[in-house]
């Protein structure tokens, strides 16, 4: 499949975060494709709002970019040992989409923290989050950069070896997924 299409959301909102540089640098290692990048700037999400005006149109535009997707590639740091809650409401609000828009899509998390184990603790909750969304998630190898300021160049490029070769095979694997 030569045409595919990426969709990154990352669960940090700040634009210089290490999660934003870590998903550019997963976006490249997985190209060519087009990419979308997921909008998490969501409104918490609220059953009355819903039940009242059905799911708001920047949910609107999450979820079918989701649907649209061929695979997905989420960045996402670990706050307080969790989830993020931007991360985890974007979750909810694409869980109530009708048809399972993540359903068998081949998705690979990645994280980056200035901490000593990379968002591990954030990463695993991540992945528990995302089960009853049904996503292909692939298991390995797990991309978890540790003292992410140490590990991204000037120009914002992952820089060691050791979390660069893990990232590409990720993404290949992830490429190999969307292509069967």
């Amino acid at each position: 499949m030569a045409d595919l299409t990426l969709l990154g959301m990352s669960g940090s909102l700040r634009a210089g975060s290490f999660n934003r540089k870590l998903l550019a640098e997963a976006v490249r290692r997985f190209a060519p494709a087009t990419y979308l990048e997921g909008d998490l700037r969501l409104p918490l999400y609220d059953g009355d709002l819903e039940e009242r005006e059905g799911l708001p149109e920047s949910v609107r535009r999450l979820t079918e970019a989701v649907a649209l997707a061929d695979a997905v590639v989420i960045a996402s740091p670990e706050y307080n040992k969790g989830v993020t809650g931007v991360m985890k409401n974007a979750l909810d609000w694409i869980s109530r989409a009708e048809g399972f828009p993540l359903g068998d899509k081949p998705t690979a998390v990645i994280s980056a923290n200035a901490g000593r184990t990379g968002g591990e603790t954030g990463q695993y909750m991540l992945r528990a989050c995302l089960v009853p969304l049904r996503p292909a998630v692939l298991e390995y190898p797990m991309v978890m950069v540790a003292g992410a300021g140490d590990h991204f160049d000037a120009g914002d490029r992952l820089v060691t070896e050791s979390y660069a070769t893990s990232l590409d095979t990720l993404m290949a694997r992830l490429r190999d997924a969307a292509e069967r």
